[in-house]
């Protein structure tokens, strides 16, 4: 019987915590704060509790298994100050998070030099990880690789599909980057084509209809078509309710920059991370000023506020 820890207990630690109880690995929880570990508990009888490091790493065996999935940055810089004196030579620390390639490399060499192993593991499947199974893409040593392996094979949709060991630490972060700066693109393409329908106004278009239809058969059936699909299904095209603001995150800025270090085109990419800013922008100030200069050089009105 396999037991593992996993300090972070947010949307996706929870629910990874859930579909590893259920599949037979015994898991010791810990979370920053208390009541998402009272929560998991009262729903998981087979979870056991840690309310504090000490007590996270007192529940596990040796050698020792300790997953991170807690936000990128500073938080998990420090999880990984406060554990790491508590691990000894052998243990494995996982950082599942989706912390930037570059500061797991630079992590890896602090934590191995402690005699502890280090792997990255990439982690796609959102709050349908928990039903569907989770995409998981790990860099880090084979022995470490096959150590963590039946926890993995519970967590993927199938034992035999959906994971994969990419390469050495680093490799895992590195590729999730890229997988989500590739969802920016798709993302942005779906909407922008969804828009273009919507706009045609005489044919009086079911954006609801056609994606649903799409979903069988059509070169762009995907998972975000049929969750778009369903949306549209369920709320309505018009979306009135939704604010026309799209947040990003790290991922879609490091892969434009990575693409750029590389010398690699990666126009559609760049360009989504691009139109996530522009939604963002409350104040206008670029479209206030190309309204000011297209009035001077040409007389053309401007709107007033």
């Amino acid at each position: 019987m396999m037991r593992l820890g996993m300090y972070g207990l947010g949307r996706m630690g929870a629910n990874m915590v859930r579909r590893l109880a259920r599949g037979g690995i015994e898991v010791v929880a810990h979370n920053r704060s208390r009541a998402p570990i009272d929560e998991l508990v009262a729903s998981e009888p087979g979870v056991q509790p840690a309310y504090s490091l000490d007590a996270l790493i007192a529940g596990l065996p040796s050698p020792r298994i300790v997953w991170l999935m807690l936000p990128a940055g500073e938080i998990t810089e420090q999880a990984i100050t406060e554990i790491l004196p508590r691990l000894a030579e052998g243990d494995l620390l996982i950082d599942g998070g989706n912390s930037f390639y570059q500061d797991t490399i630079r992590r890896a060499a602090r934590v191995q030099a402690a005699g502890v192993q280090y792997m990255d593991v990439g982690t796609s499947g959102g709050v349908w990880g928990l039903k569907n199974g989770y995409s998981l893409m790990f860099g880090g040593s084979a022995a470490a690789a096959e150590m963590i392996r039946p926890a993995i094979e519970v967590l993927a949709p199938a034992a035999d599909k959906g994971w994969g060991h990419v390469g050495p630490v680093g490799s895992g972060h590195f590729t999730k980057m890229i997988h989500n700066g590739i969802e920016y693109g798709m993302m942005q393409a779906l909407a922008e084509g969804l828009a273009v329908l919507r706009a045609k106004k005489e044919f009086d278009l079911d954006l609801a209809q056609i994606t649903e239809l799409w979903r069988d058969g059509s070169v762009v059936q995907s998972w975000l078509l049929d969750l778009t699909a369903e949306a549209l299904a369920a709320q309505g095209q018009a979306l009135s309710h939704i604010a026309p603001v799209v947040a990003d995150s790290g991922e879609g800025r490091w892969t434009a920059t990575e693409a750029i270090n590389l010398g690699v085109p990666a126009p559609v990419m760049t360009l989504a991370l691009q139109m996530r800013f522009a939604s963002q922008d409350a104040e206008g100030y670029p479209n206030r000023l190309l309204s000011l200069m297209r009035n001077a050089f040409g007389g053309h009105a401007i709107t007033p506020q």
